[in-house]
């Protein structure tokens, strides 16, 4: 009998809840369940019954023919038809499980396969609906092992490990039975037998399993320093650290090498010790059912079939102790995907919705009497529309008042702060690093909200929490410092700014943006298909069109992070003017300290540690020479 081998095995906190849950996800397939079910007891009842045919075959059939033959009696072809037609019966029952087995394999792949399909799309629909902070305290390789390796154990649980069990189970009490009718003398030898070898296989599984732990903690730290080292391989490098990171690899490698040999040594040991032991115990059994056919207590078919029952009776002992483990492992996968798909939603409590507003016209009828008809042609202005009905124009003037906040109780990020943006200004936010920029960035966006009572933060005159998060969303566009492209054409990049643009409106936002030149350079231009985040692109050519898709989208609030940080200064230059022309008529936030975008703010904002020292415009915060002046001069290059 095999060993088990547990190899890290990871196990649920709440199994009966998993379980539960898992059930909830199949009982849609009932009626397949069903047909799988009768499809497993029938494969494992065939095997039992063609052991059971091996008595009879051998003591109404063979010793009988046998003793014919030796006594010098003839015997004739029809001498052995009752004998085939067992043999026909026992290949047709062999038939008949194979059919079963296949049968269940087959749509337990459906059931897992559908079942999957339908735990992924609940898990990614409910990453979609998830908070910010969610994904700030979670990292990426995270998320994805639920989509990889979580998914993956449980399909080889649902449509391997599962009927396995269930197979070797009812196999088991099968044989467990016939042996009993067949001999309970032999049956209690073989129980005892067991026991011993089930404890020794207990004490050698656990130092296995120990050794195997250990195994995997080294491979882990090996394979998180390898891909540490390639992808800082320019570093190392520059600073010529060669030497030292292959020393350091090497004693990673020698450990991960030493745990290995130890692991795998309880394992290669544990499993001729149980093969061996197995044949131990069938010797044993063969000995005392000899002797037992001898005494006349026991005839050899029925030793014959309870041998082949020893056989039968270790086997799904053997495939139970090889699918516990990837059971285990599988359910703490999906307890882990449930605890994702039952993360609270990003909170919206807004009532306030972003409309096309309606052209409307007065017409006079015949009798005097004036009504008025409302055109669904819309104009392309944009409105909030306010739960009574009521239409305020969206301008895009931002304002906070004292506005704190905190990530974390511990810390406050923000502290009485207060600006004021109005329709069409441009406004600049500078500080070192860490003191609030981003933050306020955020606020704007909701992906934060601030607490009740910590200042307040409105959008045309309407409390920004009172506006639905998805309307507020799309009258902004933001243009970041970390660009990200999605996977195709650079033609629908830009379009993810407007997903209805036409193809002269995502030539004309590229134009603005001055990406059209580089563009019109590519093999294939606007069709040239874009892989790997943009890794064919320069990071320049990245942030150009990231500038594009945020043009395309025509916001009344545009939101600068750092957006020509990746641009060297000719390109700057030459976007400078575009620049200006997508940011006229617009509010404008600025996160940045490049001369272009800061320079011609209409207010500056100075942040430290949280708090507003300074503001005003470019001229007024110079001749002060305060902190402004000090990042100024010591930020950039002046003309």
């Amino acid at each position: 009998m095999p060993p088990l081998k547990m190899k890290g095995v990871a196990r649920p906190k709440n199994t009966r809840k998993v379980i539960g849950r898992l059930l909830r996800y199949i009982g849609r397939y009932k009626r397949l369940l069903l047909v799988v079910l009768f499809a497993v007891i029938l494969s494992s009842c065939a095997n039992v019954a063609c052991d059971s045919l091996l008595k009879p075959a051998i003591n109404d059939y063979i010793i009988p023919l046998f003793k014919r033959a030796s006594s010098g009696e003839s015997i004739t072809f029809a001498d052995f038809i009752p004998f085939l037609k067992l043999i026909g019966i026992m290949a047709l029952i062999f038939v008949l499980g194979a059919f079963a087995s296949w049968v269940n394999a087959r749509l337990m792949m459906f059931i897992s396969t559908h079942t999957l399909y339908r735990i992924r799309k609940d898990l990614f629909d409910e990453l979609e609906k998830l908070p910010l902070v969610y994904y700030d305290g979670h990292t990426h390789g995270e998320l994805m092992s639920l989509f990889t390796n979580d998914t993956d154990t449980l399909r080889d649980m649902m449509s391997q490990s599962v009927p396995q069990l269930f197979s070797s189970v009812i196999s088991l009490i099968a044989v467990f039975t016939m042996m009993i009718i067949v001999s309970p003398f032999l049956t209690l030898v073989m129980v005892i037998s067991m026991f011993f070898i089930m404890l020794i296989s207990a004490v050698l599984g656990k130092r296995s399993a120990n050794a195997f732990r250990e195994q995997q903690k080294s491979l882990g730290k090996l394979n998180g320093y390898i891909e540490e080292m390639i992808e800082g391989q320019k570093v190392v490098k520059v600073f010529n650290r060669e030497k030292i990171i292959k020393a350091h690899f090497e004693e990673l490698n020698n450990e991960l090498c030493t745990a290995g040999i130890r692991a795998n040594t309880f394992a290669n040991i544990l499993m001729p010790i149980m093969g061996n032991l197995s044949h131990v115990q069938y010797a044993i059994v063969a000995i005392i059912g000899a002797v037992r056919v001898i005494s006349g207590h026991l005839d050899l078919g029925s030793i014959a079939a309870f041998l082949q029952y020893t056989r039968s009776f270790s086997r799904p002992i053997t495939m139970m102790s090889q699918q516990v483990n990837g059971v285990l492992n599988a359910l703490a996968g999906a307890e882990r995907i449930f605890a994702v798909i039952d993360e609270k939603d990003e909170i919206d409590e807004g009532t306030v919705t972003l409309v096309n507003a309606v052209e409307t016209h007065s017409l006079s009828s015949m009798d005097g009497r004036s009504h008025v008809v409302q055109s669904f042609a819309t104009t392309g202005k944009w409105a909030w529309k306010m739960p009574d009905g009521k239409l305020v124009d969206l301008r895009g003037e931002v304002e906070f008042r004292e506005v704190s906040f905190s990530y974390v109780p511990e810390k406050e990020v923000l502290h009485n702060v207060s600006l004021h943006a109005y329709p069409g200004e441009k406004i600049a936010l500078v500080g070192s690093t860490g003191s609030g920029k981003t933050t306020i960035i955020n606020l704007i966006t909701r992906f934060y909200d601030i607490e009740d009572g910590l200042g307040s933060i409105t959008y045309d005159g309407i409390p920004l929490k009172h506006i639905a998060k998805d309307d507020l969303r799309r009258s902004l566009s933001m243009v970041l410092q970390d660009t990200h492209l999605f996977t195709g054409s650079i033609r629908d990049n830009i379009r993810y700014g407007n997903l209805e643009a036409s193809d002269a409106q995502v030539i004309e936002a590229a134009k603005l943006a001055n990406a059209d030149s580089f563009i019109q350079h590519l093999e294939h231009g606007y069709d040239t298909v874009i892989t790997a985040d943009g890794g064919n692109l320069s990071q320049g050519q990245r942030q150009l069109l990231a500038i594009a898709r945020a043009a395309v989208s025509n916001p009344p609030v545009l939101i600068l992070d750092e957006a020509t940080s990746s641009i060297d200064t000719r390109t700057e230059a030459l976007i400078e003017k575009g620049m200006n022309s997508l940011m006229e008529g617009r509010t404008v936030f600025v996160i940045a300290h490049r001369l272009s975008t800061v320079r011609n703010a209409d207010e500056i904002i100075v942040l430290e540690k949280g708090s507003v020292v300074e503001r005003g415009n470019h001229e007024q915060l110079m001749k002060k020479k305060g902190r402004y002046y000090d990042l100024y001069t010591g930020a950039f290059e002046l003309d």
